[in-house]
């Protein structure tokens, strides 16, 4: 049966296709001299095409023993300090940031089969600025940074349910309620790199590496 069921799902993972589409054309030679123009633009054109949630990304972390950890979570912000995004401080990644505080980004927009990959040196906002974020965003939003105690071991579903009504009932009725351990982080890149896939695997790969004069721009065998 175990059998049976690896194969069922080797002939559907083999099935699947990628990029059954025409996809946009990139010339990096006509790319901006900083990350930060082109990858505004890239957004863009990802809303544009209709790419679901584009504003999600993963984040990649190492633990205290030097052990990989990634998840999804959403963009906040993207200026010249960096990329912005946010957290309980009492989190797992507020806690392995604060070991380890450097971190990768990805993003991956399946419309436009383009891929941006940033590495960088992640640094915590003042109380205020994470307040701000928290405030300027939706209820839900604020009703999850209440209920807290992410990442911890949870007795009951009902637990959460009972503390999440709670978070609700408060944040509707306090939309400015402080939430002391909510941080926001700020990715500032020392590498960033934009990948545009091409239907014969003739794929671009354009990195820009933070140097002392500015940025400098190197294409990769793909």
């Amino acid at each position: 049966m175990d059998n049976d069921r690896q194969e069922t799902f080797r002939e559907l993972l083999h099935a699947q296709r990628v990029w059954d589409t025409t996809l946009p054309a990139f010339d990096p030679a006509s790319a901006p001299h900083a990350p930060l123009p082109l990858f505004h633009r890239w957004f863009a054109e990802a809303v544009a095409a209709g790419q679901n949630e584009p504003h999600t990304m993963t984040l990649a972390t190492v633990d205290e023993q030097g052990r990989p950890d990634v998840r999804t979570l959403m963009l906040h912000g993207a200026d010249e300090r960096g990329w912005h995004f946010a957290s309980h401080a009492t989190s797992a990644k507020g806690r392995q940031l604060a070991a380890h505080p450097e971190a990768a980004l990805g993003f991956y927009w399946a419309a436009q089969g383009r891929q941006i990959r940033i590495r960088g040196r992640v640094t915590a906002g003042a109380s205020a600025e994470g307040q701000a974020d928290l405030h300027a965003r939706s209820t839900g939003a604020l009703a999850a940074a209440l209920t807290g105690r992410q990442s911890e071991v949870l007795g009951s579903q009902d637990e959460l349910a009972a503390a999440s009504q709670a978070a609700w009932e408060r944040a509707g009725a306090e939309p400015d309620a402080p939430v002391p351990t909510w941080t926001l982080y700020v990715l500032q890149p020392y590498e960033v790199e934009f990948f545009q896939g091409d239907e014969r695997r003739r794929h671009v790969r354009l990195r820009y590496r933070r140097e002392e004069s500015g940025w400098a721009r190197e294409l990769l065998w793909p």
